[in-house]
């Protein structure tokens, strides 16, 4: 199994822990002049006495909030506009996966003259002169350390990647605490999101020994604790092992990335503008059933990680792990329309930066069926 040609940079650091953005970020911003920072309003409590401190010491800070869930190439447009304008020196995401995404963007192109959509695919942008840090406020996306950022394009009418090693921020830093108010439905959507790209990421055509231990661990943590910090947003030590299984999945996504049921979910959030955790959460069984019969000892030692007898047994744990996060499963009844299956079959089938990945080939006829079982 060969590695994908995206990895990690050497330079990039990690923090984590309980507390730790509130001692992290200051020392982050020192010999910064020009602080430019993308947020959520549900997390501004918590960051306007860190912009408070950062302006009473003479550095200038702009904020930017309003990236909807499903971030469009529009919303990046305009942001980069406003960055552009302000001429930063520091890019400081705090927020969900849609935020960081945009903010690792605008980062990288501020400077540049081309349009974001002229950067779509992998590694067709190359360098960044902003410094940028990440600090998620969901156990989702694993943006904080991955080379990806995904865009609603509105011409195409399809979600397109930009992949690229400048991508990934210089400084991830991971505090649970963050995460406490996070409400149950998000709280469950994105950590199984985090739970696929582990997932996906060892049950993988393109898997490697250096990213296996993170991807069964993410899944062993997020399988365990997910269910208790949707019951019990305030359960610390469930926010700690989801949001550390959140950031495995993160590393996995550069050198290894996802397969089939991240490209079955994309035409979902496309077209329908369903959450992508929700998307996911509605497909991963049935994806994996579909893969059973490839990589039988890999869906076996994932199983083990979730606690399941055995590789026929996945599943039906993930049905079961689905359930108990109160996720309610089919697409009818998230209001997708049963004729509509078949032109999101063919929608997927042009994700195939992903479906190479997958340990067995779809085709259109699976693609339905899959979505058939799903629906």
């Amino acid at each position: 199994m060969s590695p994908s040609p995206t990895t990690l940079p050497l330079s990039l650091s990690v923090t984590f822990g309980a507390g730790c953005a509130a001692r992290a970020l200051p020392a982050l911003a020192a010999g910064r002049k020009r602080i430019f920072l993308v947020t959520s309003p549900s997390v501004l409590g918590w960051v306007e006495p860190l912009v408070a401190a950062l302006r009473a010491t003479g550095r200038a800070v702009e904020i930017v909030t309003g990236v909807p869930p499903e971030p469009t190439t529009a919303c990046c447009e305009q942001i980069r506009a406003v960055a552009r304008a302000f001429a930063p020196d520091l890019v400081l995401a705090v927020g969900g996966g849609s935020v960081l995404d945009v903010a690792k963007l605008v980062a990288a192109l501020h400077d540049r003259p081309e349009p974001a959509s002229a950067f779509y695919g992998v590694n067709v942008l190359s360098g960044r002169r902003t410094a940028l840090a990440c600090v998620p406020t969901t156990a989702g996306t694993g943006s904080e350390v991955s080379p990806n950022a995904l865009l609603y394009d509105e011409a195409a009418q399809a979600k397109k990647a930009i992949i690229s090693p400048a991508l990934v921020p210089d400084a991830a830093i991971v505090d649970p605490r963050l995460m406490l108010s996070l409400p149950p439905a998000l709280t469950a959507t994105t950590g199984l999101d985090a739970l696929t790209h582990c997932l996906e990421g060892y049950a993988n055509k393109a898997a490697q020994p250096a990213i296996d231990p993170y991807a069964l661990e993410g899944v062993r943590l997020i399988g365990a604790h997910l269910a208790r910090a949707v019951a019990d947003g305030s359960d610390l030590e469930a926010r700690r092992a989801v949001a550390l299984g959140s950031l495995y999945g993160g590393m996995c996504l550069g050198p290894v990335n996802t397969a089939a049921v991240h490209a079955l979910a994309y035409p979902l959030g496309g077209e329908f503008h369903m959450a992508h955790g929700l998307s996911i959460a509605l497909l991963l069984p049935h994806v994996v059933r579909f893969n059973l019969p490839a990589l039988p000892e890999r869906h076996a030692a994932l199983a083990a990680a979730l606690g399941a007898a055995s590789g026929a047994a996945l599943p039906g744990r993930l049905e079961q792990l689905i359930a108990a996060c109160g996720v309610k499963s089919g697409l009818s009844a998230h209001g997708i329309p049963r004729d509509a299956l078949p032109r999101i079959a063919d929608a997927a089938l042009q994700v195939t930066r992903l479906l190479k990945n997958n340990p067995r080939e779809i085709t259109r006829a699976n693609a339905l069926a899959i979505y058939e079982a799903a629906f």
